[in-house]
This record gives structure tokens, C-alpha cells and sequence, in this order.
């Protein structure tokens, strides 16, 4: 009207009257039609698996996955950021960032661009001639923490064998220029000894080569040839394998007791069959060896919880 006199109050009294209608309509449609609601989530059915996304005020935040990481991650400077705060978001040890990115110092500016391991360690890519062996033996680590990480590819699983410009997990891997500075120190696995209070003791006397991480749920003993194993808690025999691939495990004996069960790998022969009883410390139930998936001589020691996987070193303190 009026060349557009009223033009402007017409179009704020129209918005004011749909968000009016809105406001009042709210909770009928978020009760009637759940997508409007702002706890909403978008759902992924399927018959056995039912995932969601919610989106909420924390969203745009950056969150650490707890999965196993397969592969190096690029992880962006923040404010308040150190290498030791980086490291432990991480789960790695702060050398491991500093020798992946070249840091002679811990100066870090926000939105520098870090490469962050899956593990503690060395990333090494490999050269013509290069064998777990040697690459070992150069970041002073043992060649079975290679052969076990789990997404460390091998031309042969077998053999271990590499292809020249592939990047290589080098798990607890030294950089060679600090090794004169970091000492390892060297765990002696002192059995058999005294069953502990949980009921367990040592399996074999020797070198412990490897703890338990989340790749490698057990413990790795290094012995030599045809050093006797004891079973390490009292039980039965649940299961033998010998002479087959076993997933890896190769020669090995599986105890079962009440509550844990406890699993011995990679051994030269078994001196048990399934059904014969155990005692702890004190039954021989084979001999050390190199079958299955293993780079030398030692026994692949497990401990299992109704049998789900746990670190065994606190049960045999």
C-alpha cells in the first residue's frame, strides 16, 4: 500500500509470526518426528550392529580414537600443546615423536604438522638387503617385535621377507644415534620358581624379550633349544597342537584351570596330551623352539580370563 509504506513492518511482523509458530510447534515435532529433536542421532541398522553419530556442542572437538592405529597419523599443533602431552595423548614415548619428526629441541608452534607412530618406536623405510635381522639389530629392538606388530606387511609371513621402499613399524625401535644413551635394561624370567598368590609361576627361565601391548597380549621368553617349559599353573590339559601352523603359534599347549586358562607357543615338541592334569612349576609340558610365526628361540607365553586375553606379568610377581 502506498508505494510500499508498510512493506517493512509487514515482512517483521511475518517473521516474528513463523518463529512464533515454530517455537510453539517444538515439542510436538520433536516428539512426534525424532530427526527435529537436538539429541537426535542418525542410527546404522543391520541385523547383528547398530551404530550412531551424535552430533552435540562438543563436535568439532578433536577426539583420540582408542583403536589400534594401523598407520602414521598427522596430528596438528594445538595451543598448549608439548611434545609430552602429545605423546602421552598418543600412548607413544615423547623420543618417539621427536626422532620421527626431526626435532633437535621440544619448540612447537601452533598448527605445526607432527607424524605420529602407532607405537613407541622407529619408522624405518626399507633399503635393498634390509631383513628384520638386520633391521633390528640397527635400532637395537628384537626382530620378533617386528615380526608381531600386526600391520607390518611381509612379501612372505613365513620368511619375513621385505620389499625395498616399504615403511616398516620398528616397535621400541632406538634411533642409532641415541643409543649409547638409552640403556635397556634386561628382565630376567626367573622360574620356575614359588607358585604366586594368584597361582601362577614362570614357565621357563629366561630373557624376556617382549611385555604385553595390545598387539601382543603375552609375554615372549627367549631360551635355547629344548630348555624344558613347566606349566605354569595347575589345570588340564585343554589342547595340543603339534606339528601344524596354528595360526602362527606353531608346536604348542593350551592349560585350562578354573578361572584362567594359560597358553604356551612355538615350542620343538609337547610332552603332554589333552585330558592329562598339571601341576604348576612342576609338570614338564614340552621343550623351547622356532615352529609357527617366530624369528628365534623362545616360548610365547598367554594368560586368559575366561578367555579373553590379559597381561601375564601380574600374576607372576
Amino acid at each position: 500500500m502506498k508505494r510500499g509504506r508498510y512493506n517493512r513492518s509487514f515482512l517483521h511482523f511475518s517473521a516474528a509470526g513463523v518463529l512464533g509458530i515454530g517455537i510453539i510447534l517444538a515439542p510436538f515435532l520433536a516428539s512426534t518426528y525424532p530427526v527435529f529433536s537436538t539429541n537426535a542421532s542418525v542410527k546404522i541398522d543391520s541385523p547383528s550392529t547398530s551404530q550412531s553419530i551424535i552430533v552435540g556442542e562438543n563436535s568439532l572437538q578433536t577426539e583420540i580414537s582408542e583403536k589400534p592405529r594401523d598407520k602414521i597419523i598427522i596430528y596438528t599443533v594445538q595451543k598448549g600443546d608439548t611434545v609430552s602431552t602429545i605423546a602421552q595423548k598418543f600412548g607413544i614415548s615423547a623420543n618417539t615423536v621427536r626422532w620421527e619428526n626431526g626435532l633437535s629441541n621440544d619448540n612447537l608452534s601452533v598448527g605445526d604438522e607432527l607424524r605420529i607412530l602407532p607405537v613407541t618406536g622407529i619408522a624405518h623405510k626399507v633399503v635393498k638387503g634390509d631383513t628384520v635381522y638386520s633391521i633390528a639389530k640397527k635400532f637395537d629392538t628384537e626382530a620378533q617385535r617386528i615380526a608381531d606388530f600386526p600391520f607390518n606387511d611381509f612379501a612372505n609371513p613365513e620368511t619375513f621377507s621385505l620389499v625395498a621402499g616399504q615403511i616398516l613399524i620398528v616397535p621400541d625401535g632406538v634411533k642409532p644415534s641415541e643409543q649409547p644413551y638409552i640403556k635397556r635394561q634386561v628382565y630376567i624370567a626367573q622360574g620356575p620358581v614359588s607358585v604366586s598368590s594368584a597361582g601362577f609361576t614362570w614357565p621357563v627361565r629366561g630373557v624376556v624379550s617382549q611385555f604385553a601391548t595390545w598387539y601382543h597380549m603375552a609375554i615372549d621368553i627367549l631360551s635355547p633349544i629344548g630348555t624344558p617349559i613347566v606349566a605354569a599353573q595347575d589345570g588340564v590339559v585343554s589342547r595340543t597342537s603339534v606339528g601344524t601352523w596354528d595360526g602362527g603359534y606353531g608346536t604348542s599347549v593350551y592349560i585350562s584351570g578354573d578361572t584362567y586358562g594359560s597358553h604356551y607357543a612355538h615350542m620343538s615338541a609337547v610332552n603332554v596330551s589333552a585330558g592329562d592334569k598339571v601341576a604348576a612349576g612342576k609338570t614338564v609340558i614340552g621343550w623351547i623352539g622356532m615352529t609357527g610365526r617366530t624369528t628365534g628361540a623362545h616360548v610365547h607365553f598367554e594368560i586368559s580370563r575366561n578367555g579373553t586375553l590379559i597381561n601375564p606379568l601380574p600374576f607372576l610377581q
